[in-house]
């Protein structure tokens, strides 16, 4: 534990009572010097001075000062003093207050709220009495995270007077009066000056010290928040960013006595433990910065859930605390919390929607789905292949499957793997396929070939690979007129897949563009005998191709290939993995390619991705205030510099972080091994590196050479 030792020093001015905080030594001038002696002992200098004196703040004008106004709104924690200031206000409240305590009413002036860095209050005293019961533990302050049982020390402005002698009370816990609104308080400083003269009275006829007619009342007057204040999770109360120094300002005298105190802190992670203990009349109070949910304190908790269910990484918020000197927790500690409570909860809230979307599709009539495959990195050396399977008619997420390289014999193999794995969930929970859309991989047509179901190529994966062959063409000698007809032919491709209902239809619809770029538009197909636009006449009478030209030749040998006839027979006609697409770019916010994550960690990432996607996928346009749709101007890397106007949507929801958080403090943390053992079920392939053999780490090192060494 670190101590924090209060201030040691005293006012040396003869009868100050009202002792402000901050102190300020004799001035080193020797004529303000004498004028400051003769000050502190008011005329009566004695013979002999001690070592050190010092005046209190109070004995000055405010022109004395250099940072009044910084000192006033929490940024500065000392006055300072002008060069040449000279003390000259007498204390005249001790006086007051020494009339007072023998109407048996003891004065302490209010404290300061310095806790929000804000302007603080006007400081006034007020009369009224303190009843025993004011000392009481199991309350709840406004200026902490949480209820704990323990004194707790609220950071409003208030009075706390007494009304019997202190060392009647110097051990005595206190129960602070309730708080009231800031502004409040500023309109009722008048009425509690008046009310200051009738507290003796309220003594003298043996009522409750505290007593308050209006108190039966207050609670029905007191904002809805903060009566709901005390109900509200752990986990939904708001929280603030506090300043070390003012935070110990609150501790730093004692409420009962009001003479400097011994404090000791302690750190766990975002949480701080503070014990006050005045050494001049036994005052201890024991406080929290968070609740404490068992052993572990509840803001580091929920900070590690922060991060992990949004999608961030815990190094990035590592440095941001750094740079702001914020108090973090070790990385172990995220991952201690992952494996123990976090993980457990995604994994259960997946398998549990999961459920209500595979029951709805079991009973749907016609199913049609889209899958896809995303790799963790570009190529072969993937270790980690995940397939989606979405249902296209919904836009939602209803399977993710997550494949491992060494489980298949390389990553060649994982879209297949995933593929059956998905279909094999799907058939056992009573799912049937009218039809699935993919790209054209060989693997995955042989394999729904041989399973016996419809299988749909998504126009997209066709467009991009002949755009990219006929891109490369057109940069060929005398072929340069194919550039021209680029956007025609992309445009013809969608147009087939969508206004055929056949296989040979496409295929007769996709082969009379030979004969449209020559300018004929008739064709042999009786299934597509002529072109159904408008007969156009173009001023550009040299785009049009010729027969046995280059240019011709090569166009014909591209659009006529045998394999790209046999896709475009099987071109989607209703649905395309577009949404997939858009999916898979969404996990890029969850699990980055340039991060490697374990084999559970990833799965959860997904299962993350995925409940965020459903949940926003099918948001609506934003509009303005007069209801017009809302677009902004975008400019695709493909469009080469043009660009296209784009539907601005409305802000994504979070409600799958709201769930998972009330899933983790009010159930998965008080009893974990139900949704552990969920996890335990998981088949987790063990690493790439588990099939070599471990070398030894000196040998390693010892074999160490650099490349120009």
């Amino acid at each position: 534990m670190s101590t924090v030792r209060g201030k040691h020093a005293n006012c040396s001015v003869v009868g100050c009572r009202n002792e402000h905080r901050s102190l300020h030594g004799l001035s080193s001038s020797d004529p303000e010097k004498a004028q400051w002696i003769n000050y502190i002992f008011d005329g009566n200098v004695p013979t002999t001075l001690g070592k050190v004196l010092y005046v209190c703040a109070n004995h000055f004008t405010s022109d004395c000062f250099l940072n009044e106004g910084q000192y006033k709104a929490g940024f500065a924690s000392k006055l300072k003093l002008k060069d040449g200031s000279v003390p000259t206000v007498r204390d005249q409240t001790s006086k007051l207050g020494a009339a007072r305590t023998s109407a048996a009413s003891l004065q302490i002036a209010s404290t300061r709220d310095i806790a929000c860095q804000t302007d603080p209050p006007q400081n006034h005293t007020v009369g009224t009495q303190l009843s025993l019961r004011t000392l009481q533990p199991h309350i709840r302050s406004e200026g902490v995270q949480a209820t704990i049982s323990c004194v707790d020390f609220g950071v409003g402005t208030s009075t706390v007077p007494f009304a019997a002698p202190l060392p009647f009370l110097s051990s005595a816990p206190i129960k602070r009066p309730s708080k009231r609104p800031r502004q409040e308080e500023e309109e009722e400083e008048e009425e509690e000056e008046e009310e200051e003269d009738s507290s003796s009275l309220v003594a003298s006829q043996g009522l409750d010290d505290t007593y308050d007619p209006a108190d039966s009342s207050a609670a029905l007057t007191e904002p809805l928040d903060k009566l709901n204040e005390a109900s509200r999770p752990t986990h939904s109360i708001k929280k603030y960013i506090v300043y070390e120094t003012c935070l110990m300002e609150l501790f730093e005298v004692c409420p009962v006595c009001q003479r400097v105190c011994d404090v000791w802190t302690r750190r766990i992670g975002t949480f701080l433990l503070v014990e006050q203990r005045c050494p001049h009349c036994e005052f201890f109070r024991h406080w929290n910065s968070q609740p404490v949910l068992g052993s572990t304190p509840a803001g580091n908790i929920q900070l590690s859930t922060a991060v992990y269910l949004s999608g961030a990484s815990f190094f990035k918020i590592e440095r941001v605390f750094k740079a702001m000197q914020l108090q973090l927790f070790q990385y172990d500690t995220f991952r201690r919390h992952a494996r123990a409570f976090i993980e457990p909860a995604v994994v259960h809230q997946w398998k549990t929607s999961q459920d209500v979307m595979l029951q709805r599709l079991s009973e749907a009539e016609k199913v049609i789905l889209g899958g896809g495959m995303r790799a963790d990195s570009p190529g072969h050396p993937a270790k980690f292949g995940s397939y989606t399977m979405m249902d296209l008619m919904t836009n939602t997420v209803t399977d993710i499957q997550l494949v491992q390289s060494n489980e298949v014999g390389g990553s060649y193999h994982m879209e297949k793997e995933g593929l059956k794995r998905s279909l094999a969930l799907l058939d056992a929970r009573g799912v049937t396929l009218d039809s699935i859309v993919t790209d054209h991989h060989p693997q995955i047509q042989k394999f729904l070939r041989e399973a016996n179901i419809t299988h749909y190529y998504d126009v997209w994966h066709m467009e991009k690979g002949i755009s990219k062959k006929l891109d490369k063409i057109s940069k060929l000698k005398d072929c340069e007129k194919i550039q021209k007809w680029m956007w025609s032919i992309k445009n013809h491709i969608y147009w087939t897949a969508a206004s055929s209902t056949t296989g040979p239809e496409r295929v007769a619809k996709w082969t009379s563009i030979l004969n449209h770029v020559q300018d004929i538009h008739t064709h042999e197909d009786p299934l597509f005998p002529r072109c159904t636009h408008r007969v156009c006449h173009t001023r550009d009478k040299n785009k049009w191709l010729a027969a046995g030209t280059p240019a011709f030749y090569k166009l014909e040998k591209v659009l006529t290939n045998k394999r790209t006839l046999k896709d475009v027979a099987k071109l989607s006609p209703h649905h395309q993995t577009s949404s997939v697409e858009a999916f898979h770019s969404v996990i890029l916010r969850f699990a980055p390619k340039n991060v490697v994550f374990p084999f559970l960690g990833m799965l959860c990432r997904l299962y993350l991705a995925a409940m965020y996607y459903n949940e926003n996928a099918d948001r609506p346009q934003a509009t303005t205030s007069g209801g017009d749709p809302l677009f902004k101007v975008h400019f695709p890397k493909a469009m080469k510099g043009e660009c296209r106007a784009k539907p601005l949507k409305t802000e994504p929801t979070f409600r799958y972080v709201a769930d998972l958080m009330d899933l983790i403090f009010e159930k998965v943390f008080l009893d974990p091994a139900p949704y552990i053992d969920e996890v335990m079920q998981i088949h987790i392939p063990e690493d790439l590196s588990a099939q070599y053999e471990q070398p030894d780490k000196e040998e390693v090192i010892a074999s160490y050479v650099s490349r120009f060494n």
